[in-house]
Order: C-alpha cells, then structure tokens, then sequence
C-alpha cells in the first residue's frame, strides 16, 4: 500500500507503460512514435508532446539510467510533499526544461533535435533536494549571500551539474534548466507541505 501511494513509483509506473506504448508504434512506424512523443518545434502543431515528452524515452537504457535517478532523488523528496505538489512539480519543471533545450537549441541550429525523456525533471528533483535540504539552509544563512550572488552560485552549480552529464547526443540545456529551477524551487521549498501540520499545530493549541 505506501508503495502504491508513492509518488515516485506512481512516476515509475508512466514511465513504464508509456515506454510499452512506444515500443509497439515504434515496431508499427518509427516516425510516428517520434510525431506522437517527441516534443519539436514548432509546439503548437503537436501540444500533446508537452506532457508526453517528459514520460517518454528515447530507448530501454535512456529509460533505467533516467528510473535509478528518480528513485534515488524521488523517495526523498517526496517525504516532504503531498503527490499533487510532486507530480505537478514533475511535470511543470520536465516541460520547461524540454521548451528550453528546443527553444535555445533553435538559435544555434536550423535542425532542432526533437526532446524526449525524463532527464530534465530528474535534475529539478536534484537541484530542489541540493538546495532545499536543511544543511543547506543554515549554511547559507550564515554566508548572508546578496541576490546576485545567490543567482551566481545557482549558475556555477548547474552549469557543473550539467557538464558532469556532457556527452553526444545528451539535452544539455534541458539538464541546466531543470537543475536551475530545481536550485530556486528548493531556496523558495515550494514543495514543503506545511499547511497541513500548521493547520495540526493550531488545533492542539
């Protein structure tokens, strides 16, 4: 039962069945999988592959390496959240991530890869539990950073995470993005569930 509560292996699960969902339009027509999942400009000709392109995977070890993060990253934070706030932040942060990687992508190149995969919301869970975590908070309460040098350190740190996974073929600029967001979300604890406990904590005083 808490394993079916969980929101990450409720993330696992998509994974799963829309990868299964891949493989048999691959095996029928290998371009319409990419039409059906693959997120390219321009967006708006096929708006579906917003969501879908954040679930789906390019192949079954683009699929493992993306599930063994989520686990690691996921069951932490989701202990700290509600599944709306988690599978909305999921899904918010994997899309803008894809939007940034075809968008900036677009100004260097005439022929924009298409994006599939999970990686840049799986960084935005990286970023959100670097940056959200409680060592982290006293340590930069004491450092008593400007904003400027706050958006510094947010810059140097996603900028390493996202050379530390550089190689052909990788979304680089969906990797800085979702670790950025994550960085920001997680100074911000846009996922803490606090109402619930201080609602709690008013009832017993």
């Amino acid at each position: 039962m808490r394993l079916s509560r969980s929101p990450t292996m409720q993330t696992l699960v998509v994974f799963c069945v829309v990868f299964a969902l891949q493989s048999v339009i691959r095996f029928i027509s290998p371009a319409l999988m990419v039409n059906l999942f693959a997120l390219a400009p321009p967006v708006a000709v096929r708006p579906w592959t917003l969501p879908l392109s954040v679930y789906a995977h390019a192949n079954l070890g683009h699929l493992l390496s993306n599930a063994v993060a989520l686990l690691f990253a996921g069951l932490l934070i989701e202990r700290v959240t509600t599944r709306f706030r988690f599978h909305a932040y999921f899904l918010t942060v994997g899309i803008v991530a894809g939007m940034a990687q075809i968008w900036v992508g677009g100004l260097f190149s005439v022929n924009t890869p298409a994006v599939l995969g999970a990686s840049g919301a799986v960084f935005g869970l990286f970023g959100y539990l670097i940056a959200g975590n409680p060592v982290t908070d006293a340590v930069l309460g004491r450092l008593h950073l400007s904003h400027r040098a706050q958006i510094a350190v947010v810059f140097v740190l996603a900028m390493l995470a996202t050379l530390m996974t550089a190689s052909p073929g990788v979304a680089l600029i969906a990797h800085f993005t979702g670790f950025a967001v994550g960085l920001v979300a997680g100074r911000l604890h846009i996922l803490r569930a606090e109402t619930q406990a201080t609602s709690n904590d008013r009832a017993v005083q």
